[in-house]
Order: C-alpha cells, then structure tokens, then sequence
C-alpha cells in the first residue's frame, strides 16, 4: 500500500447468528399490539364520556330527580375526575372484572359472553366458506383469464362490491324468507341457552350475507395473484420442460399466489369484525354487533366499552395470525439471514 491509499474501512462481522425472522416479527407485533391497544382503551374510554346524555339519567329514566340523579353518580363514579375512572376501568379489564351493565345491573361479561360465541360462530363460519369460495374463484377466473367466465365472475364481484351490507341482507331475505322462496327464517334469533350450531337454519342467512360481502375481495386478490405467478419466469421455465397445466398450476404458480391473498382474507376477515354490527341488527341476530348497537341506545357505557375493547383485540390478534401466516407461506422471507 502506498502511502497516497487510504486504509480500507473496517468490516463489520456479524459474532451471532441472525434472529429468526418469524420470531423477530412475533415479538415486534405483540409489542406493537400491547401499545396499540392502550392507546385504544384510551381512545373508548374518551368516546364514552364524550357520548350525548348522562348515564345516570339514562338508568333512571323520567323518575329522575336532582337528589336521585346525584346519589346514582356518585355510586357509579360518575362524578369522580375522568382519569380516576379510567384507571378504575383499564384495572378492572385487565383483572377480569369489566364493570357491570347500568341498565341491567348484572356483570358485562355475563351479558357479553354468550353474544361472543354467537358472533364468534358467525364469522368463522362465514370466513370459512368464503375463503374456500373466493379462492376458488379466483383460481378459476386467473386460468380461464379473458373468457367469457373470466368477465362474468370480474363483472358480479365488482357488483357484489358495491352494496352495503344491509341491501345484501335485504335482498336475502326477500329473495330466501319472504317473496320468492321461504327457505330460512327471515330473522335469526337465537333462543337463549342455545348455541348457533344447535339451529343451523338462523344462521343461513346471515352467513351467506357476510360471504356474500367478502367474497368479490379474496377472488379478486387471488385472480391477481394467479396471474402474476403464471406470467412469472419459474412458471415459464416448468413450462418449457414440459409439466402438465394442472402441475405448473399447483405446484408453482399456486404456492407463490397464496401469501398475498392470505393477506386479502386476513383483511376480509377484519371487515368481517365489523360488518357485522349492521348484519346481526338486519336480522336481529343476538351477537356483539346487535349488543353494541342496544348499548349505544341505552348509553350502556361498560357493555360500550367492553365491546369495542373486545373489537380491537381481534382486530390485533387476527392482523398478527395473518401476518404470521403469509410469512410462513414465504419460503424466501422465513428463513434467517
């Protein structure tokens, strides 16, 4: 080296071996996951106390005096300072005791756990077969690409699309309760003490109103997805040496297609979480989304806040599980570098 050369810089060495990615990812999103979830208990916890009317006369009613009207606040804790009252709650959540209900004066959890499982059975349900289908369609629409089945399955999901869900559920039970055929209930209320497995033919219908409503986002997705990997270099190699379709399709084109439309469903299924706030009340279907909308009605603020707590929790939960999914469907991204 003369001594016009500069000394090389030093180089960096890695001493360990590098972190597992999918192990990196879990612990980055449930830290992520904790933080946003505070942030949101705030959030419910502000929206509440910033509801129109008071709680206390809510309770009450048109019996309500000054004297009663105070003597409920103060029982409730309603005139404490609004940060002691979110400690209170955020303690109380976290220990497993929400609050109890102000209209029914029972535990919220009592109230909440049974609408839990009937919205559970509805969402899994409706995610289940709309995924199977949407997927399918989506396969089939990528390999007929540009065929009169290709326009006709682009055309209905982008129709589908366009309707709210409540105009899904009109046109359903129009179509399968009332004027056309009467095949299923055109309101599914569950008894009490049944579960929604116990009368299958309540849940036809709101069921096939969420897939109805998921359906055209995970088809379009996997259409896409398809496409792409079958206009891919890999593709065109296996190709060339000669695989049937039905190989190249399956065991190239297909792998490489499913990480991002399990990013699609993952999202459908975050819709779904919402969605059915406005499906359960068409067809007054005792689950979360009905409870809640009772709740706003009777300025019910622990069944308010327990609810929408309960909401975001599977928002996170179901944003992870999606994002470790698609990771592990990624040979190339889970393996450590």
């Amino acid at each position: 080296m003369t001594a016009t050369e500069a000394p090389a810089p030093p180089v960096a060495v890695r001493t360990g071996p590098a972190p597992h990615p999918i192990r990196r990812m879990l612990i980055q999103r449930i830290l992520l996951g904790i933080v946003t979830l505070f942030i949101v208990s705030i959030v419910i916890f502000a929206a509440t106390q910033l509801l129109p009317g008071n709680a206390a006369y809510a309770v009450l009613g048109r019996s309500a005096t000054p004297a009663t009207l105070h003597a409920l606040e103060t029982q409730l804790g309603l005139n404490r300072p609004a940060v002691a009252q979110y400690w209170t709650w955020l303690t109380g959540l976290l220990q497993g005791n929400p609050g109890r209900s102000l209209t029914g004066n029972v535990s919220v959890w009592s109230l909440v756990e049974p609408r839990l499982l009937n919205s559970t059975a509805l969402v899994v349900t409706a995610g289940i077969i709309g995924t199977i289908v949407g997927v399918a369609l989506g396969l089939l629409a990528a390999v007929r690409r540009d065929k009169p089945i290709d326009h006709i399955l682009s055309v209905t999901a982008l129709g589908a699309t366009a309707l709210p869900e409540f105009v899904i559920g009109i046109a359903m039970i129009l179509l399968f309760a009332t004027n056309v055929w009467h095949l299923f209930p055109a309101v599914s209320p569950i008894p009490p003490g049944q579960k929604p497995w116990q009368v299958p033919s309540m849940l036809v219908l709101p069921t096939l109103t969420l897939v109805i409503v998921i359906v055209p986002y995970i088809l379009r997705m996997m259409r896409a997805a398809t496409i792409e990997a079958l206009e891919s270099d890999y593709v065109e190699w296996a190709q060339l040496k000669g695989l049937r379709k039905s190989a190249v399709l399956f065991r190239h084109a297909l792998p490489n297609a499913v990480a991002p439309t399990i990013q699609a469903i993952g999202l459908s299924l975050l819709y779904l979480a919402g969605g059915i706030v406005v499906v359960e009340v068409v067809f007054s279907y005792p689950g979360i989304g009905q409870g809640l909308y009772n709740a706003v009605l009777t300025k019910d603020i622990p069944t308010i806040q327990l609810i929408v707590m309960l909401l975001a929790i599977v928002y996170v939960v179901t944003n992870i599980a999606t994002d470790l999914v698609a990771l592990l469907a990624s040979p190339r991204r889970r393996v450590p570098r």
